[in-house]
């Protein structure tokens, strides 16, 4: 069986290698769409001997189902360039190959790593997700945040052994930028649906959020980590209502 990985990047020089190193001897083709990279990912990954698309940021959905279309197999793994596939796991995927891939889909146990450590509660704990998959069967929606696989209620994913390891921040300070990269899109996303929240209203979501995710999520199990998680989700909550009023705002002046 042939199998394609898939792989969205942005300026991920610091990890992109650390993943494709983890893909040798499990995939046979590595597409890549980047948005514009300034900071040589694309030449990184060109080295390793994938093929890469420059395309402009349009949401993860829509980036990721883009990268699908671009495969040569009907199995597409999905992976994120700051994801690593465990030794157990790629040993799970080439057997699964070599039984000719005997489900539709397949799910893997996705830990989170923050600041290097795994992550087992604040929201971010481990969970199965969907990544690879007979294209044919599923697709990813075509959201700008938030994005999931649809596929067939009918056809359900096999859980296989190993883990998928996601390395989503070494730094507090790196996980706040991708967490308000996010938010600005969600604010985007808010303000089309007509949501736009006062200055107050703004302040309470942000406090909810931060306690939710101490209290309801368990954020202060996890210690350091968990802290610099609700800080986070705090400031993350407050930038993405900020941009949906400051597009009101906008909206209402013309």
């Amino acid at each position: 069986m042939f199998l394609t990985a898939t792989i969205i990047t942005h300026n991920e020089s610091a990890n992109i290698e650390r993943c494709l190193n983890s893909l040798i001897g499990v995939v046979d083709e590595i597409i890549v769409v980047d948005s514009m990279s300034t900071d040589g990912t694309p030449e990184i990954c060109r080295r390793y001997g994938a093929r890469v698309t420059s395309r402009p940021f349009g949401g993860f959905g829509s980036q990721r189902q883009y990268a699908v279309s671009l495969a040569g197999s009907a199995y597409v793994l999905s992976i994120d360039a700051d994801e690593v596939l465990s030794e157990e796991l790629r040993h799970t995927i080439i057997a699964a190959k070599k039984a000719g891939f005997e489900h539709r889909m397949y799910a893997f146990r996705v830990v989170n790593y923050i600041c290097g450590r795994p992550v087992q509660h604040s929201g971010m704990e481990p969970a199965w997700q969907i990544r690879l998959f007979d294209k044919r069967y599923a697709t990813w929606d075509v959201l700008d945040v938030g994005e999931r696989l649809s596929h067939p209620a009918g056809v359900l994913p096999a859980h296989v052994d190993g883990d998928l390891y996601h390395f989503r921040c070494n730094t507090a300070a790196e996980l706040d930028v991708k967490e308000l990269r996010n938010a600005r899109i969600r604010g985007r996303v808010l303000a089309a649906a007509g949501v736009s929240a006062p200055a107050p209203l703004q302040w309470f979501r942000a406090a909810c959020s931060f306690v939710g995710c101490h209290l309801r999520s368990g954020a202060f199990l996890d210690g350091d980590a968990g802290r610099a998680i609700a800080r986070a989700r705090y400031k993350a909550t407050l930038e993405a209502y900020r941009t949906a009023r400051s597009i009101h705002k906008k909206g209402d002046k013309l």
